[in-house]
């Protein structure tokens, strides 16, 4: 996902200020749900809700005002209820920051629950059974 910071994510130090890239992430992940087919909105009609339970960050570059960046993110193991996904951000190939998000299906009652058929359908295409980690050779990856 390519995104460019605005003026008012910066700092006095001319960085993009941390408290944007949770917005950023949130944004990635939508984005890759959405490349394969599926909206929090449907999830959320459905009677799934996903929290975030748990994210971090790790700054190696800062990035500036205007920077062109591009955000990719990664579903590197098959999910239960619990699904993590990976992040980069880059400029060019400068690799800026990385991150990661822990998130759960839970029902509106807040209880852990398994992913709806569909999701789990998808899952089955990029994550073969015959893998014995049921992790994907490649990373569930928007282009």
């Amino acid at each position: 996902m390519a995104i460019t910071p605005r003026y008012s994510e910066t700092n006095p130090m001319g960085f993009v200020a941390e408290a944007c890239y949770p917005r950023w992430l949130d944004m990635a992940r939508t984005a890759l749900l959405r490349e394969h087919g599926f909206e929090y909105h449907q999830f959320e009609a459905m009677g799934y809700l996903l929290p975030v339970l748990e994210f971090g960050l790790t700054f190696h570059r800062p990035a500036f005002y205007d920077d062109p960046i591009e955000i990719v993110t990664s579903l590197r193991r098959r999910p239960t209820f619990l699904i993590r996904l990976d992040y980069e951000i880059r400029r060019d190939d400068v690799l800026l920051t990385t991150g990661f998000t822990h998130q759960a299906f839970v029902n509106r009652q807040l209880n852990p629950v398994r992913p709806p058929a569909a999701f789990l359908a998808k899952l089955d295409s990029l994550f073969p059974k015959s893998h014995p980690t049921g992790s994907a050779d490649r990373g569930f990856i928007p282009r």
